[in-house]
């Protein structure tokens, strides 16, 4: 599911959304309740109340495109905003680890040690 250019901005909408919801739904989800401007070039994605599908919506050349994600086990978890946000940034490699399911609050990021001759 990477198939979008490198520093593509990632937003992950922080409440459940109803996944009856396609193209013009998730538009209006982004726009409103987001804040963002869905042909910007960044991708959006969204999760169901049972956290167990995940919907990404993402303008390229010509139109948009919406992937859908049926999980076969488990879920993934809906991060904790600061505030009253409706989304969170996160990275590429963050996504990849939340679909994996590795919690994205426990996920932290080392320091890479600098050896010293």
């Amino acid at each position: 599911m990477n198939g979008w250019p490198a520093g593509t901005n990632i937003y992950l909408c922080t409440q459940p959304v109803d996944f009856r919801k396609g193209f013009d739904g998730l538009t209006g989800i982004v726009t409103t309740a987001l804040g963002h401007n869905v042909t910007d070039g960044s991708l959006f994605l969204f999760v169901n109340r049972k956290q167990d599908r995940i919907k990404a919506l993402w303008w390229e050349t010509g139109g948009l495109t919406l992937w859908y994600r049926r999980l076969e086990q488990g879920t993934v978890e809906l991060p904790k905003p600061d505030g009253d946000q409706s989304h969170v940034t996160i990275d590429s490699v963050e996504l990849a680890m939340w679909i994996a399911g590795v919690p994205l609050k426990s996920a932290k990021q080392r320091r890479k040690r600098m050896k010293v001759d």
